[in-house]
């Protein structure tokens, strides 16, 4: 080996060492110390809690099925619902024939449950981009009022109110739309329940 070559090896090999170092270890280590001290909820997993025990994250969707409760969007991961090691879309249009089976299997589902005579809002029959959405539409909340009100014999306009209070508006159209995290929804119609019974 040239002594030309061994002059450049050593500083290569002292730089991919301290960059390595940088890199691969300080800086992950000092943004992840910063986000806890400065964000603590959302560093952790935004994970909800109720009664001291964490029901899942506010950032992922979870499975409800139940007629009492408000249902999310589809999932469009593998196995298991919202199964978040395996996020991913159906990435499957208009023109493939399983995809608007799917689709019709969804309007089927609702039609079976009837919860409105309005039309099925889009995001309750079709999954996100990463199949784990754990928001929907205010339109997809009160699309669900009249099976949830049947289900649980409350009045539509108290799951109104709750929906209202449940929507996060966005600073602008630029940021995104009005949306409702489902699991929370469902939290405040647990709670609200609770409390009337006490």
């Amino acid at each position: 080996m040239s002594t030309e070559i061994q002059k450049h090896i050593k500083p290569a090999f002292l730089l991919f060492v301290v960059m390595a170092l940088l890199t691969g270890i300080i800086y992950p280590m000092a943004v992840t110390k910063l986000a806890q001290l400065l964000f603590p909820w959302q560093a952790n997993g935004s994970f909800i809690e109720h009664g001291g025990r964490k029901l899942g994250s506010v950032l992922i969707g979870q499975a409800f099925s139940d007629p009492k409760y408000f249902w999310g969007r589809p999932s469009a991961t593998s196995r298991f619902p919202y199964n978040a090691t395996a996020s991913s879309g159906s990435n499957s249009g208009l023109s493939n024939p399983d995809y608007l089976a799917l689709v019709k299997n969804r309007i089927t589902h609702f039609t079976q449950n009837p919860s409105s005579t309005t039309l099925i809002p889009i995001d309750l029959i079709t999954a996100s981009g990463s199949g784990l959405d754990p928001d929907i539409s205010p339109e997809a909340a009160y699309f669900q009022v009249a099976r949830i009100a049947s289900a649980r014999g409350l009045s539509e306009a108290a799951l109104n109110l709750m929906i209202e209070q449940a929507i996060k508006l966005e600073a602008s159209d630029i940021l995104g739309n009005p949306r409702v995290n489902v699991m929370q929804l469902n939290l405040i119609l647990d709670n609200r329940i609770a409390g009337a019974r006490k």
